[in-house]
């Protein structure tokens, strides 16, 4: 699983029929130390919303496998999936090496 944040919509009237229903956002990973191995942070990517998550929130994301899972379809074309709208986030003081979580 990532947290990510939610930094906007996707609007696609043409798509696959397996995906008509489905809310599709696009999310930046929220690396802990604040930043990815460059310094600077993950690019952002396009996830099959399942919780009602919207743009500005904290969410838990799956990819591969697990992103297909979240239908009883057989064919969901997904790579990602949001399945969880982040409350809190607690880390062990110095748990992360360079830099503090900003659990906002």
């Amino acid at each position: 699983m990532l947290i990510a944040r939610v930094i906007g919509t996707v609007v696609a009237t043409r798509k696959d029929e397996e995906l008509v229903g489905y809310k599709l956002l696009v999310v930046r990973p929220l690396p802990l130390d604040g930043s990815g191995p460059d310094g600077r942070l993950p690019e952002p990517f396009v996830a099959v919303d399942t919780v009602g998550a919207g743009v500005g929130e904290r969410v838990l994301v799956v990819t591969g496998s697990s992103a297909r899972a979240i239908s009883d379809r057989v064919r969901l074309p997904v790579d990602a999936a949001i399945v969880g709208i982040i409350d809190t986030v607690e880390l062990e003081e110095g748990a992360v090496p360079g830099g503090e979580y900003s659990a906002q």
